[in-house]
């Protein structure tokens, strides 16, 4: 867990606009599709969201990020921006950006459809799903009339919608986190962007994508979700094929409130990788590097360190770092070494 305390906050340019992402730890890439609102710098101040993100996350590298409009990115939202494809454009933008060929996605809540989008969109590119709260169409979140009525309590008077919100999401939270999720909400967006991207969330709709889902996928949900009923995650691991769902008890919105343990040791199961061939067994296929990634650890088993292999692909170190990693993860080797040693039994150096 050590590693998650290594971070780095970065902004991807997008047009005119920069959008704030984080880096933390080492590892296979995991990335979390943005929440509706969110602070990059200020969520991970609370015990709850580390305790979280560290468990879930543990030897890997987790990315997060603020939709354009939030928390540490630029507070100007388009009206682009608030469409699926819009999400999934801002998704792909960042991978390609970190060079990462492919991931491991965790979507919650809103940031699940994004997640099935682009799983659905580019199945080459999802190496494992785990969505958490989520739903396939957002216009079963709340009975007819009620969305509405929440997206204009919220642009009339934020601070009495944050509070509202903060019900709705934290069930029986105490007071006091109440009081600091409402000024956090407050704190990371305008009224008018939040209510803009409620907006979104009610109009979002999946269920032509759910069937598309080629990875592996978890679907996680609690019983007594006050947003998100527990029948819409029924219908997403449904809907994908072969899905695995794990319901849990707990009526809290976020994965970070209530029994945290129990949700992180579901993503977990989900995001498990296959366990290594034992010594004897059948020796695995041919390991899927890319053009890119052959190039790289031919370098690597030339001696050559990140900065060396950057200047001579013309990549950056960090993009050299993402690659070596990937590379890694598919020979299932711990170490630079051994990811040569294997790569040479492979005939692949």
């Amino acid at each position: 867990m050590a590693m998650l305390d290594k971070s780095e906050i970065r902004f991807l340019p997008v047009g005119a606009r920069r959008l704030a992402y984080e880096v933390r730890g080492d590892g296979p890439p995991l990335v979390a599709p943005a929440w509706w609102v969110s602070h990059l710098e200020l969520d991970w101040q609370s015990p709850d969201v580390r305790r979280f993100w560290e468990g879930v996350a543990e030897d890997y590298t987790l990315i997060r990020y603020d939709r354009l409009g939030v928390g540490m990115s630029d507070r100007i939202v388009e009206q682009a921006d608030l469409t699926l494809d819009g999400e999934v454009t801002v998704l792909c933008a960042l991978l390609d950006e970190l060079g990462l060929e492919r991931v491991s996605l965790i979507g919650g809540s809103s940031g699940s459809c994004t997640a099935v989008a682009f799983a659905a969109a580019f199945p080459e590119r999802v190496e494992r799903l785990v969505l958490y709260g989520s739903y396939p169409h957002g216009d079963a979140l709340t009975a007819p009339g009620v969305g509405d009525a929440i997206v204009a309590a919220v642009r009339a008077h934020w601070g009495l919608g944050a509070r509202m919100l903060s019900d709705i999401f934290l069930g029986n939270a105490d007071t006091a986190e109440h009081d600091r999720f409402s000024r956090l909400q407050r704190e990371s967006a305008t009224a008018e962007t939040a209510a803009a991207l409620l907006e979104m969330v009610y109009r979002l709709d999946v269920r032509s994508q759910l069937p598309l889902v080629r990875a592996p996928a978890t679907v996680v949900h609690r019983r007594d979700d006050r947003a998100v009923p527990y029948r819409l995650g029924r219908e997403v691991a449904a809907t994908i094929g072969g899905a695995t769902f794990i319901p849990l008890p707990g009526q809290s919105h976020f994965p970070w409130h209530g029994d945290v343990d129990s949700v992180v040791r579901a993503c977990r199961q989900g995001l498990a990788p296959q366990r290594p061939l034992a010594a004897g067994a059948d020796q695995p296929g041919p390991v899927p590097l890319s053009t890119r990634e052959r190039e790289i650890l031919a370098c690597v088993a030339h001696g050559l360190g990140d900065r060396e292999i950057a200047g001579q692909l013309q990549l950056s170190p960090h993009t050299v770092h993402r690659h070596v990693a990937n590379i890694r993860r598919k020979l299932g080797a711990a170490s630079r070494t051994a990811a040569v040693a294997q790569a040479a039994r492979l005939g692949l150096v």
